[in-house]
């Protein structure tokens, strides 16, 4: 069985990418891209490719994280397979253990994380070698691994006995930070004679391939904010403002049209001196908008007066009290501080006496992800906070970056005028399942399903 003559690599791959499917010089290669840049497609391809085309060699496939392979990497091989124009009969394709076998040579491909160095070491293949190492989302081995470390002892475990045609494929999207230790590592590489580096964006790729609605996106976000579209579209890294939220201005403070809402959302950020808050926002379903209604805050140490989470309970349900009578609104959905577990249970009997209903969640607290998807609502307009929100008005205005964490490549808020923002950002990540859909284009992130919201 051989590829389908006529299907054309040079037909499935942008020319940018064409001497780097071809290249067997370099050990190392190196995809980088703005969004919709095509380069997990490319890889995807080259890799079922060498499966197929190679009598003996096999090949690795790798994330950080195991929860990451099926709905990323796994389902790029597969399109690819389909994409070659090769009949999925022609491989045994499983999903436990995760491997695609080309049935005519026994070369496999297979899937793994890299959570400890014993992911890696057991997949050594005695009889038929590894012969290409593909590397997605290198920025997680980073942000969440070793770095450099870890990527030298994966080397190191499939390279042992490979002397020739062996190669490592690495791919990612640059951050913001030009501090950022995975462009560091990138500029570190350069400079090797065994690396090749090749940076593409959606203006390199052809119209019908992506489609004229994703080109229409990012041209409203260029209009919008050109500095977020130079990131996120051409992939530059742009440096890092301290003001997280600079995008906050007038747009974003409204005071709602509705008089009901079927849906609305709140988040607590618990304090015992410092701040607790609630912030209340109802999901406007017809103007694709998560729309601020009304917090609550109470700061024990500015008011020199401390209460107990039972009276912040009761406090709680007064608050849900009104948003119910104003907006006759009876779903009502919590995300709360997950370190706050005696507030939650003193809240969660406190509303089994209502009326309405009161579903709390544990929020997800993974901040820097939570501070991407509230810049991408406040750019396109898609979440305000009312006028009467005074306290996150203000913090909005305040909160920013740690600066010498902004040096070192790896951001960190400033924990103060925090309050609101933690609470903003765990109703956000709580809705995001239902928020995301607005977004003028899906991301990557959201097409791979990382960290869905609980809704």
């Amino acid at each position: 069985m051989t590829q389908n003559d006529e299907i054309r690599i040079s037909d499935l791959i942008i020319p940018k990418f064409w001497d780097a499917f071809n290249d067997e010089e370099h050990t190392h290669k190196i995809l980088t891209s703005g969004r919709a840049g095509t380069k997990s497609s490319e890889a995807a391809i080259e890799t079922v490719f060498k499966i197929v085309q190679n009598s003996d060699g096999s090949a690795v496939v790798i994330r950080k994280r195991h929860n990451k392979l099926r709905k990323t990497v796994y389902k790029e091989i597969k399109r690819a397979i389909k994409r070659l124009g090769l009949d999925e009969h022609f491989f045994k394709i499983s999903v436990s253990p995760m491997e695609v076998t080309f049935l005519e040579n026994g070369n496999t491909i297979y899937f793994t994380g890299s959570d400890s160095i014993d992911d890696t070491k057991g997949i050594i293949d005695e009889s038929k070698p590894i012969k290409l190492v593909m590397i997605d989302e290198v920025n997680e081995f980073f942000e969440q691994g070793e770095g450099e470390d870890e990527l030298q002892n994966i080397e190191a475990t499939f390279i042992r006995g490979n002397d020739e045609g062996f190669q490592m494929l690495y791919l990612y999207n640059p951050p913001k930070n030009p501090n950022a230790p995975v462009v560091q590592w990138t500029r570190k590489m350069e400079q090797r004679p065994d690396c090749v580096h090749v940076h593409v964006d959606y203006r390199d790729v052809p119209e019908a391939w992506i489609g004229r609605k994703l080109l229409e996106s990012a041209e409203m976000l260029k209009q919008i904010d050109e500095r977020q579209w130079r990131w996120l579209w051409l992939g530059q890294p742009i440096g890092v403002d301290e003001l997280i939220y600079y995008m906050f201005g007038s747009k974003n403070v409204v005071r709602t049209r509705e008089d009901a809402f079927p849906l609305i959302g709140v988040g607590v950020d618990y304090g015992q001196q410092n701040a607790t808050t609630y912030q209340a926002a109802g999901l406007n379903m017809t103007a694709h908008r998560l729309e601020g209604l009304a917090e609550y805050y109470h700061s024990g140490r500015e008011s020199g007066v401390q209460k107990s989470p039972s009276k912040y309970a009761e406090d709680f349900v007064g608050f849900l009290d009104s948003l119910h009578k104003a907006y006759r609104c009876s779903s009502f959905y919590v995300f709360i501080d997950p370190s706050a577990a005696g507030l939650a249970e003193e809240i969660k009997r406190a509303v089994r006496s209502c009326s309405y209903s009161v579903r709390l969640r544990d929020a997800q607290n993974d901040v820097a992800l939570g501070i991407s998807r509230v810049q991408k609502l406040l750019t396109f307009g898609m979440l305000t906070i009312s006028p009467g929100q005074e306290n996150a008005q203000r913090e909005f205005g305040l909160y920013e970056y740690d600066r010498k964490s902004i040096e070192q490549g790896r951001e960190k808020p400033v924990k103060t005028d925090d309050h609101c923002m933690d609470a903003i950002r765990y109703l956000v990540m709580g809705l995001w399942s239902k928020l995301k859909h607005y977004l003028p284009v899906q991301d990557k992130e959201e097409e791979n399903e990382e960290a869905e919201g609980t809704v």
